[in-house]
């Protein structure tokens, strides 16, 4: 595909559709909704905020979309949604998150509906998708983070259920979720995980408000078990497969978050490109220098170069290959390559760059943090290296 920072996909009309119908939407409808309703990036988003996102990106058609028809989506390939997670992140909206269901919605769900029972899929899963429900997904620890088998959360068998004690962190959507999938280690055992659907009005369960990430928004929450009373019907999946369970959906949301931050990459890069234009200095605008124009020759190779490798990964995965190696590289690649690419866009702005509500520097500190979540920038080398002593 030739280089560009707004991509056309004539080659593919299904999704030169969506996008033409996504950046209508993103830049018209949803920008006034935003305006109107005096969000920023550091409001403290509530469920009033985000439920008409949801119902009118599901009357688009796009809430949910990667899902299979069975469940009200298009069975979207991991390419094109891949295409329209890259939009929404370019086009800067505040609640661009909501569009496609990650903020509490389907995509937040991951890909678990496969292992959901009937029961678990019209109480909890079919409202998500509805709009009517959201979400959460709480693994992390406060001392059990990429050593996911430190975890001390706990579920004790208890008659015709569990009873779950301990205390989640960074249960991304957990402001607004009704349920979170919880994934605890069985009483008694050492390397036996099990996932829970835990809604989080029952006895015993506690949303406190969770840390406030560098990126300043108040999304996070800490789910608190104390003895929690969750039913046999609410086990996901056989009892021992929780990590599995869970790691499943990281490995495949690893993948599918490198689009994202190509967006910011990509944001990034068209602003320090209008900085540059506009910016005069001594009479000539940046642009001019040559100082300037390598960095924006570095930033925009930079990114052809983790744009095409997240591609090419996502489609193996469309092939139905499971690229386990390639995810691990695409992760640390793009996070790596953005950091670099926004160093250098908070540079080309100089002092603006450095002021809190600029969007260079907002999207400076949202992508230094993909080099630590779903992973850090080591781990992703772990996984590589092992990858490559079992070639």
């Amino acid at each position: 595909m030739p280089f560009s920072l707004r991509p056309s996909y004539g080659d593919d009309p299904r999704l030169d559709s969506l996008v033409t119908e996504l950046r209508g939407y993103l830049d018209g409808e949803l920008a006034d909704y935003e305006r109107e309703r005096g969000l920023t990036r550091q409001s403290r988003l509530t469920r009033s905020d985000l439920e008409p996102v949801w119902r009118r990106s599901r009357e688009l058609g796009f809430y949910g979309i990667h899902l299979p028809e069975r469940y009200g989506g298009q069975g979207l390939t991991g390419t094109r949604l891949g295409v329209l997670k890259e939009e929404i992140a370019a086009s800067g909206r505040i609640l661009g998150g909501s569009v496609l269901g990650e903020m509490g919605g389907p995509l937040r769900a991951g890909d678990i509906f496969a292992h959901a029972t009937e029961h678990q899929l019209q109480k909890y899963f079919m409202p998500v998708v509805r709009g009517e429900r959201a979400c959460c997904f709480s693994l992390t620890e406060p001392d059990a983070g990429s050593d996911v088998m430190a975890m001390r959360t706990v579920a004790v068998p208890d008659g015709d259920g569990y009873r779950l004690t301990g205390h989640k962190v960074f249960s991304t959507a957990g402001p607004f979720a009704d349920f979170a999938l919880v994934i605890a280690r069985m009483d008694g055992t050492e390397r036996s995980f099990s996932a829970f659907l835990v809604d989080l009005d029952s006895p015993g369960c506690r949303v406190e408000e969770g840390a406030v990430p560098m990126s300043g928004e108040h999304i996070e929450s800490d789910i608190v078990l104390d003895d929690c009373p969750v039913p046999a019907a609410n086990l996901l999946g056989p009892e021992g497969e929780g990590l599995r369970i869970g790691l499943g959906r990281v490995t495949t949301n690893r993948l599918l978050h490198c689009p994202s931050v190509l967006g910011m990459a990509r944001r990034a890069i068209d602003l320090s490109l209008q900085r540059a234009k506009t910016r005069v200095v001594q009479g000539r605008p940046l642009m001019e220098l040559q100082a300037i124009q390598h960095k924006l020759a570095d930033m925009a190779t930079e990114f052809y170069a983790a744009r095409s490798m997240t591609y090419a990964a996502l489609a193996d995965l469309d092939a139905g290959t499971r690229p386990r190696l390639e995810a691990f590289m695409c992760k640390l690649f793009v996070a790596e390559a953005a950091f670099r690419i926004l160093d250098e866009a908070v540079q080309i702005h100089g002092k603006e760059g450095m002021v809190q509500g600029n969007e260079v520097e907002y999207l400076f500190r949202k992508v230094r943090m993909f080099r630590v979540l779903t992973g850090t920038s080591e781990i992703q080398r772990n996984g590589i290296a092992k990858g490559l002593a079992m070639l």
